[in-house]
Parts: structure tokens; sequence; C-alpha cells
């Protein structure tokens, strides 16, 4: 029953019908008035007050705190207005007769609450279920097929050898996985795990590995990408790379930094050791790192791009999608004063574009998208290939004509990393 509520669709199912449904029936009820002059004094005084405190709610969060790193766009500063001005209407009501109109009132301030943020949350797109807005994840352990074995031979045209046998189930299996942190000592959620068509038969071959990180604050999803890989594995003979969605946030309202702190714990370690020795030694993955990728959305991004640069000999391949430039971008002063201890050198040393600088290891790609609508992030991705490319990185940068910083912009993303990894990990016949 729990496992039921946490799955509700929260965008295109019947929750926000009914959700948007009843609060315009409040509306409704609180506005059923006989219009006396009083009566719209009172109300234009509360449209008035919720207004002065949606533009005081803006400056404070989004211009002096800048608590979300960009702009959030005009459709949901649109629902922050109507909102603060729907609450106060509904409080202008209170302790008027008769007295079932103050019951209406204060029934309405929370629907009203819960509509615009289901509004907002249908904007970005990217938290599609229950469970998934409120942070809360439940265990979906899978069967997993045995790992590859020791050997690190990698079949480079699995798209031309590889013949899906009979029963070969149409569409993958997502799950969950508790890694533990054995050498880093971080303490994640459970990941997210997708295995394709190919991975679910009795005697798999060895796939390509792909390590996906979501956003922050964010879950370890594996929604998004599974959609995008059933897709591409349906046309590719179930062959797909096995994913695992890894946690490098712990808490998904805490920021590690795509970095090993004391302050935060030892998040690059945990993805880059834990998470990689765990899929290896579970997984039906090849051993030949050279088909491994590690891809990531928004703060997964910077946490992809960072941990490759460090880490060249565990991911080769680079899929960052409207990617965060640097660690703590969004509060650079606070970054450098609470987890640097002011030691500037010490901050700029862990921004990628300056590792990218003293970098070089051959055979390494990289993959950066972003919409054109998410004019911050665009920018960031196109300075991040021209680092990479500079590096010596094969590298490619995808505009997405839209999207912004939501659900299109990560879907257009990885169905574009999709269509250039494909080729290059074996499992689509290369482009002549």
């Amino acid at each position: 029953m729990l496992q039921a509520i946490l799955d509700l669709d929260v965008v295109d199912g019947p929750v926000p019908v009914v959700v948007f449904a009843l609060a315009a029936v409040l509306a409704g009820v609180v506005l059923w008035r006989r219009p006396t002059r009083r009566r719209l004094l009172v109300l234009g005084s509360a449209v008035a007050v919720g207004l002065l405190a949606a533009v005081v709610t803006w400056l404070v969060c989004v211009r002096w705190l800048n608590l979300f790193g960009e702009s959030l766009g005009f459709g949901n500063y649109l629902w922050i207005a109507t909102a603060f001005v729907a609450i106060a209407v509904a409080l202008s009501s209170i302790r008027r007769r008769p007295r079932w109109r103050t019951a209406v009132a204060i029934v309405a301030v929370p629907v009203f609450a819960l509509a615009a943020a289901v509004g907002i949350n249908a904007n970005y797109g990217i938290n599609r279920t229950l469970g998934s807005a409120l942070a809360v994840t439940y265990s979906k352990p899978l069967t997993l097929a045995p790992p590859a074995g020791g050997s690190t031979e990698y079949d480079t045209q699995l798209w031309k050898h590889w013949s899906p046998p009979a029963g070969m189930p149409a569409h993958g299996e997502v799950g969950t996985a508790a890694i533990p942190g054995t050498v880093s000592g971080f303490h994640a959620r459970e990941a997210g795990l997708y295995l394709p068509p190919a991975a679910l038969v009795k005697h798999p071959p060895a796939l390509p590995m792909l390590v996906m990180m979501m956003g922050q604050p964010g879950n370890p999803d594996t929604a998004p990408i599974a959609k995008v890989l059933d897709r591409y594995a349906a046309r590719h003979n179930g062959l797909a790379p096995v994913v695992v969605v890894a946690d490098q946030l712990g808490d998904p309202y805490t920021d590690t930094l795509c970095l090993d702190t004391q302050r935060f714990g030892h998040a690059e370690t945990y993805v880059s050791t834990d998470v990689a020795a765990w899929a290896a030694a579970h997984l039906p993955v090849t051993r030949d790192h050279r088909f491994w990728t590690v891809a990531g959305y928004s703060n997964g991004g910077l946490c992809a791009l960072s941990f490759a640069i460090d880490h060249p000999d565990v991911f080769t391949h680079i899929l960052d999608v409207s990617g965060e430039e640097f660690p703590g971008a969004e509060h650079p002063d606070a970054t450098l004063r609470d987890t640097f201890g002011g030691d500037t050198a010490a901050y700029e040393a862990s921004k990628p574009f300056v590792k990218l600088r003293h970098f070089s290891h051959a055979g390494m790609t990289a993959i950066f998208t972003a919409a054109r609508d998410d004019p911050a992030f665009h920018h960031v991705a196109l300075q991040a290939k021209a680092a990479a490319t500079g590096a010596g990185i094969d590298s490619a940068f995808v505009d997405l004509p839209e999207g912004g910083h939501g659900v299109g912009a990560l879907i257009g993303g990885l169905e574009a990393g999709a269509g250039l990894l494909f080729p290059m990990l074996g499992l689509e016949r290369p482009a002549t």
C-alpha cells in the first residue's frame, strides 16, 4: 500500500488534477461573497500583501541568498505569486461569518500551498512520483545476473555478434541496491539500478557500465535514464549499458561538492572506488574500463566531470548534462570560507576547469549538453567543452533548443548522449 502511494505520478497522473480542482473549488468558495465596498477593499489589500510577500521572497531567496543558483523562470514565479495571493485572500476570510467560511479558509491555505508545489514540481518534471518529490525511497532489490568475471575482454562489436535468446524480456528492469562505503566511509542512500533486457537473460554478455548521478536536491532515481535506454535497447536487440544511479549526496539537501571533505564525507571516493568495485563484483559488466561511462545531471554533471578527471583509470567516457561549473558554484564565498577555510588556492585547485589545464590522459571522450533556454548552464557547458578539448579529450557539445533546467534538458541530454555513446561502446554500428 505504501509503495503504491509513493509511486503515484504527481506530474501527469490524477494527483495534479485533483489538487488543482480542489484548490479551484476552495478559491471559488473563499471569493464567493456579496461584493460590498468593504469586501473589495479587503480583497485588494490581501492581493497587495500577497504580491509584496512574493516579491520579498524572490528578493531574499533568489537575489540575495541565491538559494537556487539560477533564476526559477517565469512559470515558477507565477506559481509563487499566485500561491501568496491566494493564501493572503484565504487568511483575510478567517474570523468572518458564517463560521464555516473560517473553516474553509483554514483548509484552503495548505491546499493553495500544495497546488503551487505541485505546479512548480511539474514545471521541472524531475520528481515524477510522490516518493521522489518527498525524497522518500523504498528498497526494490533485483535478482542480479552473474558478474562478468575477472576477464577484461570485451566484444567491441557486440552489436554485430549478439543474438538475443528466446524469451528475452522486452524491457529492462529497475530496482535498488545498498552499496556500502567500504573504503570511503560515506553514508549513501540506496543506489538505483537499471538492467537492460540483454542483462536479464540466463547467460548475459559483459555489458558496458554507466554510473549516473542526479542533481541536488535530488534522489538516485533511475526513471529518466531507464526511460531513455529502454528505447535504445528496443532498437538494439536489448543491448544497453548497465546503470548504477549512485547517491553522491547522502542527504537530498546536502551538496557534498563532488569532493572528499571532512565536512561532508568522502563522496568522490565512494563513487569512484566503492561504487565502481561493487558494480564490477555484482553486475554483468565488462572489467575493461575503456567502456565505462560516468554521467550526471546538474550537480551530478559536475561530479561526473570531476570524478573522470581525477580517476581516468575508472571512467573513460563522460556525459555531463547541464552540469554545474565548480564545487559550491551557487555559494562560492560560503564554500571558500566553510569548506576550504579561506584557502583560495585549494578551492581553485578543486575546480574541473582548472584541473583540465594540467590534465593529460589519452583515449577519453566527453559529451556536454545543455538547453538554450537555460543560459547560465548553457554557457558553462560551452566552457566545459572548450576546456576538455584543450586538455586533449575528444569532446562534443549538444545544443538543445529547449528544455530549461528541468526534465526537458535531462531527457534531451541523455538521449543525445546515448546516441553518441552507443557506437563508441560497441552497441551500435559505427557511422561510416
